[in-house]
């Protein structure tokens, strides 16, 4: 049977719990959603979760609240509100958003997050705090992955992630949202690593200055590299999906194979399990399961 590793997205830090249970547990929820969307139990899907979301919190103290607000991660994190600010952008073009007019020369940095994030959930119909919850979370979750300045927090996270293929044989590995982010990178700094086939979904990879001029390896000309070990690659991401921009994925990485854009479960937070549940992933995945 094909190996598969799941890489997880953000929110995904239980302090009280140890590494090894929620692995456990959440390699189970994993394979009931595939098995949802392929029409298989999940007694025939051998998937393995990646949990690197420890790595990103060691040291930090625990959050007393649901999640932190966007006024505490500005106090926390300066630079935040430039990429809060380009993803609001981004977003905008791509679901042609009606955003507040530049007021300053330095455009919309001069407006306020809160301003920018309440627009946002009005123009999509969705639940305000919860946006706000949703994306502080989100950026919360990157800057420390891709903001931490010596490197050990984003070193310890992608080995996590190399660690669990490279023991798993998995030859498919399936990520979202920032867990693109880390496989991706994972990827790269283990180019012995060889797998048939890497899945994103909901992924920021492509995110301008928040994500995308972050990566290590540094893009080229604007340009992402492939995995050097990866035989296929194929990126979904939902219509509504308020991560997953700018599109196409191609234009920032024209070696992926495959750049999907479907309706799954359109402006539902950006979860991993409609993705997991969808045709579109069954479809993908199918010619590497086995037919009996």
């Amino acid at each position: 049977m094909t190996a598969m590793v799941a890489v997880h997205g953000v929110g995904h830090f239980l302090s009280a719990v140890p590494p090894e249970e929620i692995v456990t547990a959440r390699s189970a929820a994993w394979a009931k959603d595939l098995a949802a969307g392929l029409g298989t139990t999940a007694e025939h899907l051998p998937v393995t979760y990646s949990y690197y979301a420890h790595h990103l919190h060691r040291g930090r103290p625990v959050s007393q609240g649901v999640a932190d607000d966007l006024d505490t991660l500005v106090r926390e994190h300066p630079g935040l509100t430039e990429g809060v600010t380009h993803w609001a952008e981004s977003l905008g073009e791509a679901l042609d958003l009606e955003l507040p007019p530049p007021a300053t020369a330095q455009g919309r940095l001069a407006v306020p997050l809160r301003q920018l994030v309440a627009m946002i959930s009005e123009s999509l119909s969705l639940d305000g705090r919860l946006t706000q919850a949703f994306i502080a979370t989100f950026f919360r979750d990157v800057t420390r992955y891709l903001g931490d300045k010596n490197g050990s927090t984003r070193a310890a996270a992608r080995e996590e992630v190399a660690g669990t293929i490279a023991s798993t044989g998995a030859r498919v590995v399936i990520a979202h949202s920032l867990g693109s982010v880390v496989a991706y990178e994972a990827l790269h700094a283990h180019p012995e690593l060889e797998v048939d086939l890497l899945l994103t979904l909901g992924s920021p990879l492509a995110l301008r200055h928040g994500v995308f001029d972050l990566l290590s390896p540094a893009p080229v000309d604007g340009t992402g590299r492939r995995p050097p070990g990866v035989r296929r690659w194929v990126n979904l991401s939902d219509h509504g999906d308020i991560v997953a921009i700018p599109r196409p994925f191609k234009q920032r990485f024209p070696s992926v194979d495959l750049d999907l854009t479907d309706s799954i479960a359109p402006f539902d937070f950006h979860r991993a399990s409609p993705y997991l549940r969808s045709a579109a992933v069954a479809s993908t995945l199918a010619p590497y399961l086995p037919t009996s």
